[in-house]
């Protein structure tokens, strides 16, 4: 199979890597030649700058990881082509072009898998089926939270020129941080309505908001909230939810996903594989894509999902600007 790879900044390479490390060696660049990564794994491999000329290698697939603003400006043409895609969340900062997207991705006729490769953590994994065997009863709320220090994030280069903290390029901590947003519909369900405090509180030099705090409501009724931000030191990313029998918590620091059950009295733990390693995230969601760009499988992260999890994200600055409720 031949792939294109559009972006070469940190996820970019993280791709190229995993690609390699599957087998895969027919793999063509596009860049715009603003990342600041070294070029020496990318010798000898075809560069273009331009999509009209990357397309023209006649890729299979096309990983998108350039910056967020710029998803469909090579999303669109890719799928007219008839490439299988994986792209990096969120599908886009806004709504603009997202029905051109989709038309294209009728048309060309291959899958379309979203980048929210915390579906394939065995944590969580863990989480959903204890949730779908009805383990702790009833779900009924929820609070969720993940702050990471920016500064540290890529700390190769100046936060402040990263596009995870530029309006031009569609940063800001909702949707670079989206994950969350992602799983809890994945875990509970669709989500019903929301209310928003979001801004900046930080003293980082950035364009974009750094924190919001989310309020959900669910359609099956749980009620919760989740906190993400880009100025908590170190980091922190954790999970909880309640029900009507029990209790389920899970921590990335460890990866260990706990089981509470009222009927017992005693927590169940289950821990990460031995050797687990964050890579294994994406190395899990480029075996699935692979089968997806072989259509032996459809996605368990869809474009559907992609843009359910944007429209979340807008209502979030949408009830942040207006001080309301906001209705989905």
């Amino acid at each position: 199979m031949k792939f294109l790879i559009a972006g070469f900044g940190s996820i970019g390479r993280r791709h190229l890597r995993n690609l390699r490390t599957l087998g895969e060696s027919d793999i063509i660049l596009l860049r715009s030649h603003k990342s600041t990564l070294p070029d020496d794994e990318i010798t000898g491999l075809p560069v273009e700058t331009d999509i009209i000329a990357a397309l023209a290698h006649k890729p299979d697939a096309v990983i998108i990881s350039n910056p967020t603003a710029l998803h469909l400006d090579v999303a669109i043409p890719a799928a007219k082509a008839g490439c299988a895609i994986l792209m990096e969340k969120p599908v886009s900062h806004s709504l603009d072009r997202l029905d051109e997207f989709k038309q294209a991705v009728k048309t060309g006729g291959a899958g379309v898998l979203m980048g929210y490769q915390f579906r394939f953590h065995p944590g969580l994994l863990q989480v959903k089926t204890w949730l779908a065997d009805g383990l702790i009863g009833r779900p009924l709320s929820f609070r969720a939270q993940w702050g990471e220090y920016l500064p540290n994030w890529h700390p190769w280069e100046d936060y402040r020129a990263s596009y995870t903290a530029r309006q031009d390029l569609g940063g800001g901590v909702v949707v670079t941080l989206s994950h969350p947003i992602d799983y809890l519909r994945w875990l509970l369900g669709d989500v019903k309505s929301l209310w928003a405090f979001s801004g900046r509180l930080s003293d980082l030099e950035i364009q974009v908001e750094d924190y919001a705090e989310i309020g959900m409501q669910f359609a099956n009724g749980v009620t919760g909230s989740l906190h993400v931000d880009y100025y908590q030191q170190p980091p922190s990313h954790t999970l909880e939810i309640t029900g009507t029998a029990g209790r389920i918590t899970w921590d990335n620091a460890d990866g260990t996903a706990r089981l509470f059950q009222a009927e017992t009295g005693k927590w169940q733990e289950v821990n990460l594989p031995a050797n687990f390693d964050r890579n294994d995230l994406f190395i899990a969601e480029t075996k699935h894509f692979l089968d997806i760009v072989q259509k032996k499988a459809e996605p368990v992260c869809s474009l559907a999902d992609g843009e359910a999890a944007l429209k979340l994200c807008l209502a979030v600055h949408e009830s942040a600007a207006n001080g309301q409720l906001v209705h989905l």
